[in-house]
């Protein structure tokens, strides 16, 4: 489907290894290794810039893979950590409501053990990734059970598309509340800096992990979660922390909605977002834009070019969901300060990646996706079911593309979203999306709009879902079963009358 993808070299840092090291045994604490797709920050930035505007933005820990293995281990447990500035009880991946980033590679396999901690059945889905479905692999069906665990094995494919992805509970009915709880954490896929222009090769890098909590005593809240109520804002896990640039600098943040529920739409001020990748996809031509909206689950790839000296908020501005919805406040994320030593502002790529287009393939199939739900909005459904997993509500053929026509019939906006194999946006309420950056596996659906996509089952079979990506409609109905078969063989063709045969 994607064009092939060159493995780029990995350097890691002795301290990297160490830290590594530690993650496996569950243990935290070292500096993040940093290997040559993301580089360190150049020395010397922690300058009067930061002074009294909060604590510096701290990138996750990483667990990067060696010789195409990344063999790690996540333990599930309530803990009291650090959220924002309060320490409050939270549910964390090895100890950290910001967990480890896994960086792997195309081509690479992951080994991981998920060890459950909780007093509930939890689960792991790697959000994006173009693997198998079945077990061993990201089988969202699967119940590991309290103070059991389970080993997963994903083999991503060379063609794997390279960008930002994440890892979080799919658990049967009480995802919301196992990701608003705290679990969630970053997983990328290197290679996206071999398609910047040399002079942006080997620039700062950033994770922007958006997590949000409400808080209940001296808990994140996890149950009766309510997407109206007051929600704390963090990036990484900190509370407004503070960004370094330089004058002119560019950097490459990794914009991630790892929440469960609500949206962003985030501003950066007095810049834009150049956009090189959507959803761990590169874009075929890079666009800017003044802001994104980013609604759970979905992820964008941006270069950012600093100013002059001085201060700028990245903030999320109001959204407003439909009247059946929520209306998003305001609220400031992160400061950016830029102070030092001036770089040379560099032009902006334009033609970026290559990959596929589907507007002229042919269409095997057509299907309708109707988001529904009740008047008091406690239920939601699909083509008027609620969700089970021991029904088949679509089928798909392996190597076919089908053209999918999601409508939004509530005053709501909902997310769509699909596993296994990402699509191609067509057209949002009649408007056609340009094929140059139309690639997604999570996207809005505006109140009583009609999105349409297309999608090329390929690689894999199994059972898989699609579904709403607020994960409260998800657990409350939102969310269907497809089953990706093999082609059915041929027939033989049936002898005519009277012929002979031998």
């Amino acid at each position: 489907m994607f064009g092939p993808i060159t493995r780029s070299p990995l350097i890691r840092w002795a301290a990297g290894l160490a830290l590594a090291s530690a993650w496996l045994t569950g243990c935290t604490g070292g500096s993040p290794a940093r290997p040559v797709d993301g580089p360190h920050e150049p020395a010397g930035q922690d300058g009067p810039a930061a002074a009294g505007l909060g604590p510096r933005l701290q990138d996750p820990p990483e667990l990067v893979s060696r010789d195409g293995v990344l063999k790690a281990t996540l333990v599930v447990e309530r803990r009291r950590v650090q959220v924002g500035d309060q320490r409050l009880f939270a549910t964390t991946y090895n100890g950290a409501y910001m967990p480890p980033t896994l960086r792997v590679r195309p081509g690479d396999r992951i080994d991981l053990t998920l060890v459950n901690k909780i007093d509930e059945n939890t689960n792991l889905h790697t959000h994006g990734l173009h693997v198998s479905p079945r077990s061993p692999s990201d089988d969202i069906f699967i119940a590991v059970k309290y103070r059991q665990s389970f080993h997963y094995t994903y083999r991503l494919p060379r063609n794997q598309p390279v960008g930002t992805y994440w890892y979080h509970s799919h658990a049967d009915g009480v995802s919301a509340a196992q990701v608003a709880g705290g679990e969630s954490g970053i997983l990328i896929v290197d290679g996206l800096q071999r398609y910047l222009p040399s002079w942006l090769r080997g620039i700062t890098e950033h994770t922007i992990a958006l997590k949000d909590d409400q808080v209940q005593g001296d808990s994140v809240r996890t149950r009766a979660l309510k997407m109206g109520a007051p929600t704390r804002r963090t990036v990484n896990g900190q509370q407004n922390p503070v960004i370094i640039m330089r004058p002119g600098e560019t950097q490459l943040w990794r914009l991630a909605n790892i929440g469960a529920n609500i949206y962003y739409r985030l501003h950066l001020q007095g810049t834009r977002f150049h956009v090189i990748a959507q959803d761990g996809i590169p874009v075929r031509t890079v666009y800017a834009t003044d802001s994104l909206l980013i609604p759970a689950g979905a992820r964008f790839d941006v270069l950012v070019q600093a100013g002059s000296a001085g201060t700028a908020r990245l903030e999320t501005l109001p959204y407003d969901s439909g009247r059946a919805g929520n209306k998003f406040p305001r609220a400031e994320l992160a400061t950016v300060a830029t102070s030092g030593t001036p770089v040379l502002r560099v032009s902006m790529p334009t033609a970026f990646a290559s990959h596929e287009d589907l507007t002229r393939a042919p269409v095997a199939a057509r299907k309708t996706i109707a988001y529904t739900e009740n008047k008091a909005g406690t239920k939601f459904f699909i083509n008027g079911k609620t969700y089970d997993p021991r029904r088949t509500d679509f089928t798909a053929t392996l190597g076919t593309v089908e053209e999918w026509t999601v409508r939004n019939d509530t005053d709501e906006a909902h997310s769509f979203h699909v596993h296994t194999n990402p699509f191609q946006l067509m057209s949002v309420n009649g408007k056609a999306q340009p094929p140059s950056r139309g690639w997604y596996d999570t996207v809005n659906v505006p109140p009583r709009g009609v999105a349409v996509l297309r999608i090329r089952f390929s690689g894999f079979t199994g059972r898989t879902v699609l579904h709403c990506h607020v994960l409260n409609h998800e657990d409350e109905g939102m969310m269907a079963v497809l089953d990706i078969v093999r082609p059915r063989p041929a027939a033989s063709p049936k002898p005519s009358p009277g012929s002979r045969t031998r």
